[in-house]
């Protein structure tokens, strides 16, 4: 039996996301367990600090890599990676440590997911620049992928450098775990992602939450690959999905639709995205809850059983 489509769950990384409710480690571990055993292919963590949105109250969150590294070590089979590690946040040749060293808990399971990073009150509030994202972001994912997937990187740059940089010791994957860029729809984050990434991702926003605006965006990326000579095929795609059942508590600042239907119609939008080419997909459930992953798990169910 061959899914058509990878499916995964994004995790309640905030307070008050788990249905008003603050998920804690005792939480996340039945719930990176529960994804495991409903057979979902993945779980996301998103990467944030503190979460300030007007209008609403101040949102913390649990720190996306300590996280990850635990739900590893709980785990046995599925993918696990960040939505997506702003690489502002820490040092670029750390991160490539952390990655490997979270790999190695995992034996192989990793994804490392990185973006620019976007909410400038918690860039603010924990004292990272935010000017010059794309060409920080630039800098430090050269030092990154340099890392990761030869383990050494020497780089100067006008923000980052590493000097004789070794990732010792090397976890599972010496050849390199793969490497997943998030983005908007930005002209420069595009092209870094074909330069760079194993797998590239977009946020619900990018496709106004449906799978009908997929294939233009496709073919933007595809043009893009081409452009710097490189396969397009060999560019693995991802895209978050919002769903909401009866009880939805709601995503402060998150304004644009989200899917609703039954899990028959759920599915049919899973299978509209394959056909457009998408390889995997975040489903951020609402209520982000055991109970709205097993409603996500009665669509995936029937992907399987016409598989």
């Amino acid at each position: 039996m061959t899914r058509p489509i990878k499916i995964g769950i994004m995790l309640p990384e905030s307070e008050r996301e788990m249905a008003g409710a603050t998920a804690g480690w005792r939480d996340f571990l039945a719930m990176g367990q529960t994804i495991e055993s409903l057979g979902f292919d993945s779980l996301w963590f998103a990467d944030h600090l503190l979460m300030r949105v007007e209008g609403h109250e101040p949102q913390g969150a649990w720190e996306s890599m300590s996280i990850l590294a635990a739900l590893a070590a709980s785990t046995e089979r599925i993918t696990l990676a960040p939505f997506v590690a702003a690489t502002a946040y820490r040092n670029p040749a750390l991160t490539a440590k952390i990655a490997e060293t979270i790999d190695e808990i995992s034996g192989g399971r990793f994804v490392l997911g990185l973006g620019a990073g976007w909410a400038k009150p918690e860039y603010d509030a924990f004292g990272y620049p935010y000017d010059h994202r794309a060409g920080r972001f630039e800098e430090a994912i050269q030092i990154i992928t340099s890392l990761i997937r030869t383990g050494t990187a020497s780089f100067v740059g006008d923000y980052y450098f590493a000097q004789n940089c070794e990732l010792r010791p090397r976890g599972p994957r010496p050849e390199g775990l793969p490497i997943m860029i998030g983005t908007f729809d930005g002209e420069r984050m595009l092209r870094l992602s074909a330069q760079f990434a194993d797998h590239w991702n977009v946020w619900a926003t990018v496709t106004g939450n449906s799978a009908a605006n997929v294939p233009a965006l496709q073919a933007k990326m595809d043009d893009i690959c081409r452009s710097m000579g490189r396969d397009p095929k060999t560019l693995e795609r991802s895209v978050a999905v919002l769903v909401d059942f009866e009880g939805a508590y709601g995503r402060p600042g998150q304004a644009h639709p989200s899917l609703v239907g039954t899990p028959r119609e759920i599915a049919d939008e899973f299978l509209r995205y394959a056909d457009a080419g998408v390889d995997h997909l975040q489903v951020y459930p609402d209520p982000c809850t055991i109970e709205g992953f097993q409603r996500v798990a009665e669509a995936v169910d029937l992907l399987d059983a016409e598989s």
